[in-house]
């Protein structure tokens, strides 16, 4: 899902960027994350009115020090991130595919996935959403091979909604793909994904770099796996989740009626390919698989291409021996979760960005940079730059390496947002050594600007819709344009570097005012949804410079404002993404509170609102210093998949309560940093 962008906006933007922005820039750094909370704290603030000072550092202290307590003897903070069953559903059907599902593992992902089920028989794909059939289908199908009865209630109850929200005929590709691979599905009747794909060169259309890297490195694997078509069947059959009826075709355009056709002039060619061809493709496939294997044996640190790669390179010959396909089995049990008798898996996990938030958390809630924790972290920070190349540089050749990804071993993909957060975290811990890394993360950060000005994640100018339009796109985002949120955090390291001034961030502001909804806020690519956009634009616009008395100052305040709950806090379902009804609207969490309470604090001050936000903090804080949060905030693909980080309920509340005491000073230029970079090729500022 690309940003909107408000008509009304865009034409105020040229007559409105001289007078808004100032001749000198300002920088506070701010975060990203969410949390709900529920246990009150023994500690009770006024009803009314500003919440006690006292209430307040006393909350602040104890979210510090359970901060502090949760940080690795090496130095860095991750927290669990949570998603839905299709995980754990997914490893138990791969490790049935390979043959080395264990009767162990079974039985501790069944139970996770029971413990997931709700009343009604259904699976959602976050806290308190709405049934999702995929989701229930795949979970289902994981069940049956766990052995539960077809005839078990809680069995019946899922099959039953299964066939009445469509059956199997209405599930998304890539669950009908993995029935499949078990003869649940006939290969026919799925898209075809030609391994001939990766043949292209990078400046045709569609070829691999033209979706985003998480869906490129889904799609290769597929390729070979549609070529070969494997069959291993259930000891079951799932008649009782069909309907019989055909699958529902999705809506048609021109494109969708091209694709289709040439869909099905694909699948005549995959009956009679050209041997040579064919088997070239293949193998550049395969190849391309390998070199992108991380040292911790997963693909990208994310969950989709780990297991179709794992298949892909299985059914090319790698045996389970094999030393990729040893390390991708391996590498798993790193994400893996046991607890109470349960196993559940991680999709991803947050390392590097948890650590970056918790240092800035840290710093505002007045630890000094030369404190232990601060330092430790600055310098695992500085351990885990990427030096070499990447996918990046297929759209940006001349481009030095530099910059952070997400996880402990992601070297092929830094991403601009990490990147941001971890400059914003060491520019303030304030290491002598750390210059020559932030020079490098600037240089690379600024040279991945895209053509309009904004930054995306992963890759410059990855905007092909075109992608969307394939059959087999029905899940999740598949291209990587610049979203708000991720320009916002780029904004802020560059003001806080001395670079507000720059040209890259002069650009950036401006794809900014011109992304701004018709209301007044942002949306939000990577977390849920216009409090996460809205709340990480209000802070970099006002540390590059934008009055605070600007009319998209205003605007936005005034729509943060107009959807704080009754209760004072701040929430937006996962909803949002599909249905306008719920922006701005849902259950106040505590990261989403303090998303709010950021962005308030430094476009407004301490207004009436940021007092009632910190006093649901201070009110909802549980014994130990945290928050309980349920709920999602995270966006992995917006209207698909959503992530509960768990660290998120403790690091925002924590820069929020520190910013609401102490205001982060307007900074000079940092003295670790030359003065302002260009990106190559470009001019200077």
């Amino acid at each position: 899902m690309t940003p909107r962008t408000s008509g009304t906006a865009a034409r105020a933007v040229s007559g409105t960027v001289a007078k808004t922005v100032a001749g000198t820039s300002t920088g506070t750094s701010t975060g990203t994350g969410s949390a709900a909370g529920t246990a009150a704290h023994p500690r009770s603030a006024r009803s009314g009115g500003a919440p006690a000072r006292e209430d307040v550092a006393a909350a602040l202290t104890a979210a510090r020090d359970h901060l502090l307590g949760l940080r690795s003897p090496e130095g860095w903070w991750k927290g669990e991130l949570q998603t839905n069953v299709t995980m754990d559903a997914e490893d138990l059907l791969l490790r049935e595919f390979l043959g080395v599902r264990t009767a162990a593992d079974t039985a501790g992902a069944a139970r996770w996935i029971r413990s997931q089920q709700r009343d009604d028989g259904t699976w959602a794909n976050f806290h308190d959403g709405p049934p999702d059939l995929s989701t229930t289908v795949e979970a289902y199908t994981a069940l049956r091979l766990a052995g539960d009865p077809p005839d078990a209630p809680h069995m019946r109850a899922a099959a039953a909604y299964a066939r009445e929200a469509g059956g199997v005929e209405a599930t998304r590709v890539f669950t009908r793909v993995w029935l499949a691979l078990f003869g649940q599905w006939p290969w026919d009747d799925l898209p075809v994904m030609p391994p001939e794909l990766v043949l292209l060169p990078s400046w045709f259309p569609l070829n691999v770099y033209d979706w985003a890297c998480w869906a490129r490195q889904t799609i290769v694997p597929l390729t070979i796996v549609s070529a070969y078509r494997p069959v291993r069947p259930l000891p079951f059959d799932l008649a009782e989740l069909r309907t019989g009826r055909p699958p529902l075709a999705r809506t048609r355009d021109g494109w969708d009626v091209a694709f289709g056709l040439l869909d099905r002039a694909l699948h005549r060619y995959a009956r009679r390919p050209v041997r040579g061809l064919r088997e070239a493709a293949l193998r550049r496939a395969a190849d391309w698989v390998v070199a992108r294997q991380e040292a911790d044996g997963s693909w990208g640190g994310i969950q989709p291409p780990w297991v179709y790669s794992l298949i892909a390179l299985h059914l090319r010959g790698y045996g389970l021996d094999h030393p990729v396909i040893r390390r991708g089995l391996d590498g798993l049990e790193r994400f893996t979760v046991r607890e109470g008798g349960v196993r559940r898996l991680e999709a991803c996990q947050s390392p590097v960005w948890d650590t970056a938030l918790a240092v800035t958390a840290l710093l505002d809630a007045g630890l000094p940079a030369g404190h232990p924790a601060v330092a430790g972290a600055a310098g695992w920070l500085l351990d885990e730059e990427i030096r070499g190349p990447g996918d990046w540089a297929v759209r940006r050749p001349g481009l030095p390496a530099g910059g952070w990804a997400f996880e402990f071993d992601n070297d092929d993909y830094p991403d601009t947002d990490d990147t941001a957060e971890v400059l914003l975290a060491l520019l303030r811990a304030g290491l002598p050594e750390a210059a020559p890394a932030i020079e490098r993360g600037l240089r690379w950060m600024a040279g991945m600007a895209c053509r309009d000005g904004g930054f995306a994640a992963f890759d410059a100018d990855n905007t092909r819709t075109l992608c969307a339009k394939l059959p087999f796109c029905d899940f999740g985002a598949v291209i990587d344009p610049p979203t708000a949120d991720v320009t916002a955090h780029v904004v802020e390291a560059l003001a806080a570097a001395g670079q507000a001034r720059s040209r890259v961030a002069r650009r950036a502001v401006l794809w900014l005012l011109r992304a701004q909804e018709a209301d007044g806020s942002w949306f939000g690519r990577w977390g849920a949804n216009h409090v996460y956009g809205t709340g990480a634009v209000l802070p970099a616009l006002v540390a590059a410079g934008v009055r605070r008395d600007a009319a998209c100052v205003r605007r936005a305040v005034a729509w943060l404002d107009a959807h704080q709950n009754d209760d004072g806090g701040w929430g937006e379902d996962m909803r949002s993404y599909r249905d306008p009804a719920w922006i701005g609207r849902g259950a106040s969490t505590a990261s989403q509170t303090a998303w709010a309470v950021i962005g308030l604090l430094a476009a407004d001050g301490h207004t009436p609102a940021v007092e009632r936000g910190v006093q649901w903090l201070v009110e909802r804080q549980r014994p130990d210093g945290t928050w309980d949060e349920p709920h999602y905030t995270g966006t992995g693909f917006p209207g698909d998949f959503y992530i509960n980080y768990h660290l998120y309920r403790l690091v925002f509340p924590v820069s929020a309560l520190g910013r609401y005491l102490s205001p982060p000073v307007s900074p000079l230029a940092s003295p670790l940093v030359s003065p302002p970079v260009s990106p190559p090729g470009e001019a200077g500022p």
